[in-house]
This record gives structure tokens, sequence and C-alpha cells, in this order.
């Protein structure tokens, strides 16, 4: 599938270029209502959590996958029951400190190779978003297409870089309170 129009609608960050770090399958129906990299004044974006918001189910796959996917995963930092609907899980990135600083700097193709690739291995060649990540992943291939959709010279794409917008740090900020601060379980 070729790019024939930008994506101009603003989407998590997070979701497209953390997420997928976590190994975590696709396939599954259980995945995150949303990502975050911060949360209240608890989290900074400095701090190198990753923040998943999850709906409490009470069916044995989500039983399952909590049990032996969310709960033994490596980078699990801390969880904490929200409320009755909702499940926060807190991974932790400070390992790829560098990576983690090109993210928030919208620098996404400077991040690690293998990293990009692990990423774009997430969404598959089938898949709607697949060329949209692969050209803010890698944009060297993809500066002649955008140059044409943006109607300006190629050079200028070529010297900004990138072909997607940095985090909106506000839009990426998690505001909800804990109804039990006894919910909340760390885990170092």
């Amino acid at each position: 599938m070729a790019i024939t129009a930008l994506y101009r609608k603003y989407f998590q960050k997070s979701k497209i270029f953390l997420y997928p770090l976590l190994d975590i399958k696709r396939g599954t129906s259980v995945i995150p209502t949303e990502t975050y990299v911060s949360w209240n004044d608890t989290y900074s974006p400095e701090d190198m959590k990753l923040i998943c918001v999850y709906p409490i189910r009470s069916d044995n796959e989500f039983i399952t996958f909590q049990q032996n996917v969310l709960f033994k995963h490596n980078r699990l930092y801390e969880y904490s029951q929200i409320n009755d609907d909702t499940i926060v899980f807190v991974f932790d990135f400070s390992d790829l400190k560098e990576d983690w600083n090109y993210f928030l700097d919208g620098k996404y193709s400077k991040l690690k190779i293998e990293l990009r690739r692990k990423i774009l291995a997430y969404f598959q060649n089938n898949s709607g978003n697949f060329m949209y990540v692969e050209s803010y992943l890698f944009p060297e291939k993809h500066f002649k297409k955008y140059s044409e959709l943006l109607d300006v010279d190629e050079s200028l794409l070529k010297s900004v870089g990138e072909l997607c917008n940095k985090p909106d740090l506000q839009k990426e900020k998690l505001v909800m309170e804990i109804v039990n601060l006894e919910n909340l379980k760390f885990l170092t």
C-alpha cells in the first residue's frame, strides 16, 4: 500500500513508537485503551515510563494475559487498579535513555535500528498503518513522496530529517486519580 495522503490527525506517539517495544504480540483482544509517557504529578516524561491503561475484564483471556504477560513482564515497574473498571500498568524504559530522548524530541529515525525494526515488525506489512510508520522510522525512503504531498522542495524535508511531529506531551499525559491508594503496587 502506498502513501497517497498525509496523516494529519494527532495520534498517541507512545502507542506507535513505544508500546511495540514491550514485545507484546498483536492479535490478542487485551490491548491498552491508551498509552502515555506521564501521569499526573507522579511520572514526568523524563522518568522514562510507559503508562498503559487497560479496561478490567472478567473473562479468562484477560485474566490469563494479565497473569502470564503483564504481571511477569520484565519492564513492569508498578501497577494500580484505578477503579472498578480500569487498571494501569507502568513499564520502565530507563535502560533505553538515549532512544527515549530521541522519542521525546520526535527524532524517530534516530532510534537504534533494532528498535525501529521491532516497531515496524509490530505493524506488519498488511496493516493500514505500516507505510506511515515506516515513513516515520525510515524517512529517507519517503522524502520524495512527502515533498509531492506537501508541495515543498524535497531538500526542505531532508533538512528537517523527520516526517512525523513530536509527541504532544499534554496529550501524552494521563490525568487520572487512583480511587484507593492502597491499590498501588510497586515492584521495585
